[in-house]
């Protein structure tokens, strides 16, 4: 059973630093998106990313292809 709801959760690597996301991977196989909010503004504005998108910028992230800000 699949829900229309997301479910937030935030990186187990992310700290008490107030700059967070928030993701709901749940929505992937019934909508084919990857919601992604501020964590410091839960309701505030969502942006639906497609998943292989969302695939595509982990990957990313994990291999360091953008670099230490």
């Amino acid at each position: 059973m699949t829900t229309e709801t997301p479910r937030w959760f935030t990186s187990s690597y992310s700290g008490n630093g107030g700059q967070c996301i928030e993701v709901a991977t749940n929505l992937v196989a019934p909508r084919g998106i990857v919601p992604v909010r501020d964590s410091k503004n839960p309701a505030g504005p969502v942006l639906g990313i497609q998943a292989d998108a969302f695939s595509t910028f982990v990957a990313g992230v994990k291999a360091g292809t953008f670099g230490t800000v």
